[in-house]
């Protein structure tokens, strides 16, 4: 994929979210997607990729706080008129594919930003409902049971979920797993970005 495009450095993207997000569920959510994104493609071999991964995951739902009827239909307007790449507004937009737009997911890194956004709110929800409010100790079983009771965290589309993962061609548990490892790796940071 192209990258000379891609004209944003991590700090501009943060504060362009920030211009259109203010709740800090959103903003907490995009800081998890973005650590998420750079997990995996260290996982998956795109580790000098990595930054490109985390800003389209940290720009991933830039118009859906101030927009959430465009959701994925504003955000190209929002990002070009500050110079961001085509290639991040693809990414961007994808992870709306057959919910608001007809941007289909082709690069691994659009695959993967599909199958983890509503999973990593669905993990997240699960650990705070634990004695360590942590996905530090989650595991893959804990996230499973509550997968299947559909009034749990009944925002988070199970439908997308098993869609993306069957665009990676992988099964549940495996992309469970590996969100969990991912959410590990920036829980910390994401956590920090709030108590400084």
């Amino acid at each position: 994929m192209e990258h000379s495009r891609t004209s944003i450095s991590r700090e501009q993207a943060w504060d362009l979210l920030k211009t259109y997000n203010h709740d800090p569920f959103h903003l907490q959510h995009a800081l998890t997607v973005e650590g998420v994104m750079k997990w995996y493609a260290q996982d998956l071999g795109y580790q000098d990729e990595a930054c490109f991964w985390g800003i389209v995951g940290l720009l991933h739902d830039i118009d859906f706080e101030a927009y959430p009827q465009e959701h994925c239909i504003k955000a190209p307007e929002l990002l070009r008129a500050a110079g961001v790449g085509e290639d991040v507004i693809h990414g961007v937009c994808s992870h709306g594919y057959e919910l608001t737009v007809d941007i289909k997911p082709e690069h691994l890194m659009e695959k993967v930003l599909y199958a983890v956004d509503e999973l990593t709110g669905l993990i997240w929800a699960v650990a705070i409902i634990r004695p360590s409010k942590s996905v530090a100790d989650l595991e893959v079983k804990s996230v499973k049971k509550k997968y299947k009771a559909a009034n749990f965290a009944a925002g988070c589309s199970r439908s997308v979920i098993e869609r993306g993962t069957a665009m990676l061609g992988w099964d549940l548990d495996t992309l469970i797993e590996k969100t969990i490892l991912a959410m590990r790796s920036c829980e910390k940071e994401v956590q920090a970005a709030w108590t400084q």
